[in-house]
């Protein structure tokens, strides 16, 4: 192919847009919640969103979701990954447009407020979550789906806690991330018996004058188990 034929072939090509759209996950250690914010341009200006931008010409697609990410948190540095392209011709009214979804985790005691509400994006609890623009919707059916295979097999749930948590803390964010409730001994007993999580001579006694012990994720006994075969299995 000559170089203007070359040429003829990019100029002949309809232009679209290439958008990504992040499913951000928070738990406030009851519930399991999902970032939504107020679209600001037509179409469906002032309806609810996941938080998305258009990639721009100079970065890449993922580093157009690490921008979206810090923008509208505040943080860096945050557990995130690909969940899919989506790519319906008629999904976005406005133009053609194919967008990279990612989904995301965060902490919520680490979370900024601030920054939250200058976008005017607010937590929503699954059980609340509200109509979404587009494809929306699906993108957060299918995050969810995700997050639930994944933290059968990996320790993804510890991205969402604090430093330290108790083992109730702990049952409590994989009873939300399933929607079902686990059994408290069993779940206590895999879960020591993984030999993953590091006791502290602390404890949480927000909810007793007992209290509970908080515990610490230590990775490097994670990645030893890995090494030895052994699967995490929740």
């Amino acid at each position: 192919m000559s170089s203007q034929q070359k040429k003829a072939f990019y100029q002949e090509a309809i232009p679209m847009l290439v958008a990504v759209d992040c499913i951000i996950f928070g738990f406030d250690r009851e519930a399991l919640k999902l970032l939504l914010f107020k679209r600001k341009i037509e179409p469906f200006k002032n309806e609810w969103s996941v938080i998305g931008s258009f990639v721009k010409p100079t970065e890449s697609v993922d580093l157009a979701a690490v921008r979206v990410l810090e923008e509208y948190t505040g943080l860096q540095d945050i557990f995130m990954e690909p969940l899919g392209c989506y790519g319906e011709v008629n999904r976005d009214p406005g133009a053609r447009v194919v967008s990279q979804a990612y989904f995301a985790l965060i902490r919520l005691d680490e979370q900024e407020e601030q920054m939250v509400e200058t976008h005017q994006a607010h937590w929503f609890d699954l059980t609340t979550v509200p109509t979404l623009i587009l494809d929306h919707n699906q993108m957060v059916k299918d995050a969810l789906e995700k997050l639930r295979r994944k933290a059968r097999y990996r320790p993804i749930g510890f991205e969402l806690l604090p430093e330290k948590f108790t083992i109730p803390q702990l049952k409590d964010l994989y009873e939300a991330i399933n929607q079902r409730k686990l059994d408290r001994r069993n779940f206590r007993k895999k879960i020591l018996s993984m030999d993953i999580l590091e006791k502290l001579d602390e404890k949480d006694k927000s909810n007793s004058r007992k209290g509970a012990f908080l515990y610490r994720f230590n990775k490097k006994k994670y990645e030893e188990m890995v090494k030895k075969g052994v699967n995490f299995v929740l």
